[in-house]
């Protein structure tokens, strides 16, 4: 940075490519071109590019040949000499030396280390996490690292209870001197956004990960802890193959990603609960296992919450793969509030929760088409909902939906006096 007193013609080269200031710790990729460490850092692990990051040289666009260059690029200690002596030839105040990056050699060392002094390995481990993208990401591609946080998290989950006082806003704090070692590591877990590959190899390597240690970590007091929990339990769901969904064995699984839900633990947790639930739920009887574990009641609750952020889109999708059962659909009608909140949410979220909301009214008018089912779709504005999502653009398949249902019950609904005049013009003949 120059003196406010001093005008200077800055050399170009001293320049970064990205943010065109002064390089403080310039760096050579093997395309040959340098940048300033904190930019092209920024630049290759952006989890906003596409949740990958560029695997391109910025200046030539040249795809970077391995992930290994990703992470390690070239100090340019020449240039960096040559910026120092120019910021004292010109009084600019110079950068201070800039530390050594950590490598992979340091980060297994710390693996290693954790056999014998497991708290100050997982210590520096979350400090250099904390540090940069580039340093979680070198974190998860070493050997044995994520191995080493996982066994600190089944360790020392039945240890002291975790702090519960800190807010959804805390979630990135990594260096708070009262969380737990498992909390910790949960932590620095979650902030790596590990790979499929990742997450996959979790799971393999630790059968009882999911049916014990998480379902004890989202049963601790600790709203941080159990929003860690939930996170990193929506990123293994998402790892797993269909054969695995259908074979999971736990239901208190899904009793706590319900509880998560009814607890309004966070929007980012209630959030990744209901993806849980969404992912989970298609496959085996793990819809019934939800139903049981009083998810639709919690989900419509969810819905009646008017002054609610969390995500509607995501609970009506829920809902609707819960009618896919006779369970799931006989929960929605005994709740009296059930099928009036999900039509009145129909038109009211996006073109995706239309779709959902009309296909659980389908399933439920479809299988469980009782006198009193019909005459309450009457009378709560079920009916008015569908007429209307042939009026507007709802989707084809919503659409065809709603119209399949009017015809189906047109002799219930059609003439009813609990339907308004003005709408039974739209009734399809």
């Amino acid at each position: 940075m120059e003196d406010s007193s001093v005008q200077v013609d800055v050399p170009p080269y001293f320049l970064c490519p990205i943010s065109l200031e002064i390089m403080r710790d310039p760096v050579t990729l093997a395309t040959g071109i340098t940048y300033d460490r904190g930019s092209i850092e920024r630049w290759l692990f952006d989890k906003a590019a596409g949740g990958q990051g560029h695997a391109t040289c910025p200046v030539t666009r040249q795809k970077l040949a391995t992930a290994d260059e990703l992470v390690e690029a070239t100090p340019n200690h020449t240039l960096r000499r040559l910026i120092q002596a120019w910021c004292a030839m010109h009084a600019v105040e110079r950068f201070p030396t800039p530390r050594p990056p950590v490598d992979a050699c340091r980060v297994a060392a710390l693996v290693d280390e954790g056999r014998h002094q497991e708290l100050a390995a997982l210590r520096e481990l979350k400090a250099i996490a904390a540090e940069s993208d580039r340093n979680r990401r070198l974190v998860e591609s070493t050997p044995g690292a994520l191995d080493f946080l996982v066994s600190v998290v089944k360790n020392h989950v039945g240890a002291t209870a975790l702090t519960s006082n800190k807010s959804a806003q805390d979630l990135l704090e990594l260096d708070s001197p009262r969380s737990s070692p498992a909390e910790d590591a949960l932590g620095v877990i979650y902030s790596l956004k590990p790979s499929k590959k990742s997450l996959a190899r979790i799971i393999e390597s630790n059968s009882d990960f999911l049916d014990t240690t998480l379902v004890s970590v989202l049963r601790r007091p600790s709203y941080q802890s159990r929003t860690y929990g939930i996170l990193l339990l929506k990123s293994l769901v998402s790892a797993m193959e269909p054969a695995q969904l259908m074979a999971l064995r736990s239901e208190a699984l899904l009793v706590e990603a319900v509880r998560v839900v009814s607890d309004r633990v966070s929007t980012k947790a209630v959030k990744a609960a209901l993806q849980v639930l969404c992912r989970v739920c298609p496959w085996g009887r793990n819809r019934v296992k939800a139903v049981e574990a009083g998810a639709v009641t919690a989900l419509v609750e969810l819905l009646l919450d008017e002054g609610s952020r969390h995500p509607t889109e995501l609970a009506v999708a829920a809902i609707d793969h819960l009618c896919g059962c006779a369970e799931g659909r006989s929960e929605l009608v005994a709740h009296p509030a059930g099928l009036a909140v999900v039509a009145k949410k129909a038109m009211r979220v996006s073109l995706a929760a239309t779709e959902s909301a009309v296909r659980a009214i389908h399933a439920v008018a479809r299988h469980s088409p009782t006198a009193a089912v019909l005459q309450e779709m009457l009378a709560v504005g079920v009916v008015a909902k569908l007429l209307l999502v042939l009026q507007v653009d709802a989707g084809e398949r919503a659409r065809a939906k709603a119209k399949e249902l009017l015809r189906a019950h047109a002799r219930v609904w059609k003439d009813s006096p609990c339907l308004q005049a003005h709408l039974k013009a739209y009734y399809p003949s």
